[in-house]
């Protein structure tokens, strides 16, 4: 199997893909962000337009075993435990050692991409093996940040990620502590893991969103599982504005993101028109009346 130094398309995300790719699991772009900031600082590709790759040879030293082990331990790409020796700037020439002496072992070894995961755990972010895995991120950083999604989901990340979604006050690192022993380890601390997601979510919190309602199927659509109410503001507030405005419903503002007492009056009308609890706030049944 042949890897052209590990370079495809290296297509950069769009804007829309964080709002889709997240929208299954009903996270939004700024948990998406801050996870993909601490990681890999925003960015799947190297200069050279390689997914970012950190080879780590205490995995690999769990991953072997026998002659194989013997080898890479001797080339020092294999140790015991983390920390045993500093790391490289680029990873790729020992990761290239490694695949010369076994190219599953090495490529289990090393995180990759945007959401810097380990080959190890190819499966839970949606692949048979870590060459398929590897490959697919060549291509572009969509398919890096669908493979973090997966992950997320596999490790039931995807609460936490909702909690922090939800909040109504500045993130702690405190809030930050469930998403950071899952995806960092038990030693996310050390390194202040859980205070720069926070930092991270902080700072995507103040800049506004991708508006984005993703298609179902045709004449369908999928609805988002936040609630939306009074003093909520964002891309949702923005969709449900244009849902209302389209009804027929006007009120003061128009569709400006801000989910104030007009839009709240004009939500109590249209679920009362529709036999619908009247508390001017959009959960489940409302999305699901506007379908």
């Amino acid at each position: 199997m042949t890897w052209n130094g590990f370079q495809g398309a290296a297509a950069r995300l769009d804007d829309i893909d964080l709002p889709r790719i997240g929208a299954p699991i009903g996270v939004g772009e700024d948990e998406l962000h801050m996870l993909l900031d601490v990681e890999a600082a925003g960015s799947g590709f190297d200069k050279t337009g390689r997914p970012k790759a950190l080879y780590e040879p205490h995995v690999a030293y769990r991953n072997s075993s026998g002659a194989v082990r013997a080898e890479l331990v001797r080339l020092g790409l294999a140790y015991p435990k983390w920390g045993e020796k500093p790391y490289p700037a680029d990873s790729y020439p020992r990761i290239a050692l490694a695949m010369a002496v076994d190219e599953t072992v090495a490529l289990k070894a090393a995180s990759w991409g945007l959401g810097q995961i380990l080959g190890e755990n190819c499966v839970a972010a949606g692949f048979d093996t870590p060459q398929a895995m590897v490959r697919a991120f060549m291509d572009g950083e969509a398919a890096h940040l669908a493979a973090m999604v997966s992950f997320v989901t596999a490790a039931k990340l995807d609460d936490d990620l909702r909690a922090l979604a939800a909040l109504k006050r500045p993130t702690t690192g405190d809030d930050c502590r469930g998403v950071a022993r899952g995806y960092n380890g038990s030693s996310y601390a050390t390194h202040g893991y859980h205070t720069r997601l926070a930092a991270a979510h902080n700072k995507w919190r103040a800049i506004s969103d991708t508006p984005y309602l993703p298609a179902a199927g045709p004449g369908s659509i999928v609805l988002p599982r936040m609630r939306i109410g009074r003093g909520s503001r964002g891309p949702l507030v923005v969709i449900w504005q244009e849902l209302l405005l389209a009804a027929g419903y006007r009120f003061d503002g128009g569709a400006d993101g801000v989910f104030g007492a007009a839009t709240e009056t004009a939500t109590k009308a249209w679920q009362k028109a529709r036999g619908l609890f009247t508390d001017g706030v959009v959960g489940p049944k409302t999305w699901a009346a506007a379908a």
